[in-house]
C-alpha cells in the first residue's frame, strides 16, 4: 500500500459513519520500534477488557432476566456484578476513544490556524492532556488506598469496594499514555494526528449538520 493510501485510509477515519461500518480488523501501530510496541499492547488490553466486560454485562442481565421471570429467583449479586462492569467498561472506554480520536473537541479555534500553529497546538494539547490523565491515574491511586484502609465490602459479593476501583487508575493510565504517544506521533511525522492512527481532517463527502 502506497503511502498516499495510507494517509487516506487513516484519514478517512475521522468520519464516523465510515468506521462504524468498516470491518473490524486487529490495530497495528505505525510508532517506530518500542513505542509501536506499546502503542499495540494498549490496544490488545483495550479490546479484551471491554469485549469481556460487555459480554459479561450482557450474560449476567439475561440470566438475571430469566431467573426473575422463569425461576421466579434473581440473582442476588445481578446488580452489584453489573456495578463493576460499569467501571470496567468506562474507564477501558476512554482509552479506546482516545486511540480513535473520539473525544469531544472544541475545534473552532483549531480548524481556522494555519498547519504549522495547528500542529504545534495539538502537540500540546497531547501533553497537557496526557499529564492530567497520569494525574487523575495518581490521585485515583490514592483514593483505592484510603478505600482498602477502611475495609468495606460489597453486601452480595462481600468483594472488598477497592478492588472493582481498580480498572480507574488503570483507565486514566492507559489514556495518558494514548496522548502521550499521540504528541510523539505529531512529532515524528509532518501530517497533524488526533491521536496514533487517525489523521486530523474531514473527509470530502462527510456532511456537515
Amino acid at each position: 500500500m502506497s503511502e498516499d493510501e495510507k494517509r487516506s485510509q487513516l484519514q478517512s477515519q475521522t468520519d464516523t459513519t465510515g468506521t462504524d461500518d468498516a470491518p473490524l480488523e486487529d490495530y497495528q501501530s505505525t510508532l517506530p520500534g518500542a513505542l509501536g510496541n506499546i502503542d499495540n499492547a494498549i490496544s490488545r488490553i483495550e479490546s479484551v477488557l471491554l469485549a469481556a466486560g460487555v459480554l459479561l454485562m450482557a450474560l449476567n442481565t439475561i440470566a438475571n432476566v430469566i431467573g426473575r421471570f422463569i425461576f421466579q429467583n434473581s440473582l442476588f449479586f445481578s446488580e452489584e456484578l453489573n456495578r463493576i462492569l460499569i467501571i470496567l467498561i468506562t474507564f477501558a472506554g476512554i482509552s479506546y476513544a482516545a486511540r480513535h480520536g473520539r473525544h469531544i473537541r472544541m475545534s473552532a479555534i483549531f480548524d481556522a490556524l494555519p498547519v504549522k500553529p495547528r500542529k504545534a497546538l495539538m502537540i500540546l494539547i497531547a501533553v497537557v492532556t496526557a499529564i492530567f490523565m497520569f494525574g487523575l491515574a495518581w490521585y485515583s491511586t490514592q483514593y483505592i488506598m484510603t478505600q482498602a484502609g477502611r475495609g468495606r465490602v460489597l453486601p452480595s459479593l462481600q468483594i472488598p469496594v477497592w478492588i472493582i476501583l481498580i480498572w480507574v487508575p488503570v483507565g486514566f493510565f492507559m489514556t495518558g499514555l494514548q496522548y502521550a504517544l499521540t504528541a510523539i506521533k505529531n512529532l515524528i511525522e509532518k501530517d497533524i494526528y488526533l491521536s496514533t492512527g487517525v489523521l486530523e481532517g474531514y473527509d470530502d463527502d462527510e456532511l456537515e449538520i
